[in-house]
């Protein structure tokens, strides 16, 4: 059995989007659709045109990660979806491990650590990730202000967000934060497969870097907001295993 897979990457003026898809198109996997979301982009949309015979490329206005994130999602086939920053990318095995991992497990979504790279794709620093295992102390890492869940290290079954809805774009840099929150709420259970599938490069173009000031409030907004939820879910696993 070899359940389509679609990986959405939404790219915005990001100079390493040929690096990202030329990563999916390595991948052992056989059965993968590629999504490029073009969220407005006016430049490097050049390095996506050798690659438009082998992606679906969508165009759209500018509307940030979510809505870019989200438009992908809403054109896949698939039955599992993953996603990838255009700056960051999949190690060859990465579907297939993660998808064996997953249907092996019965998994509605999973996650993995990830290794660190540069702007010049020179991984420096591997398996990386906050390791929490079971469901409570994900949601207790959460409440403190961890995010132990890297977006690109993500495959979910495509029906969780018939469960869930769509990120939040009203959200512009804690959208991953919110989803990963709400999916734990309506009682979908994260596996963690503890092998690096992805590469994620830290530069000094990242959003990260860049929107400090302004994504910190909202990262604390939103952990405020989802606080006593968390407890409260806490409470319901802890009575689950007595």
């Amino acid at each position: 059995m070899h359940p389509l897979v679609s990986v959405i990457i939404p790219f915005y003026n990001c100079p390493y989007v040929h690096q990202a898809i030329q990563s999916v198109l390595q991948q052992t996997y056989p059965n993968v659709e590629i999504i490029v979301v073009d969220d407005g982009s006016t430049q490097y949309v050049d390095l996506i045109l050798p690659f438009k015979n082998k992606v679906h490329y969508l165009g759209k206005k500018n509307g940030g990660t979510a809505s870019a994130i989200n438009h992908g999602i809403s054109m896949a086939s698939g039955a599992y979806i993953a996603w990838l920053s255009s700056d960051d990318m999949f190690y060859p095995q990465k579907i297939q491990k993660q998808l064996s991992f997953m249907l092996h497990n019965h998994s509605l979504a999973s996650y993995t650590p990830y290794d660190a790279m540069d702007a010049n794709s020179h991984v420096y620093q591997r398996h990386i990730g906050h390791v929490l295992p079971g469901e409570i102390a994900l949601c207790q890492g959460f409440i403190k202000g961890l995010n132990p869940i890297n977006g690109c290290t993500i495959m979910v079954q495509r029906s969780v967000f018939d469960i869930v809805g769509y990120f939040n774009e009203q959200l512009r840099f804690t959208q991953d934060y919110d989803m990963w929150v709400r999916l734990m709420l309506h009682g979908v259970k994260f596996d963690y497969l503890p092998e690096p599938l992805t590469m994620y490069r830290f530069h000094e173009r990242m959003g990260t870097v860049r929107h400090q000031s302004e994504m910190f409030p909202e990262y604390e907004a939103v952990q405020r907001q989802y606080t006593q939820p968390l407890k409260y879910r806490i409470r319901q696993l802890e009575e689950i295993s007595f």
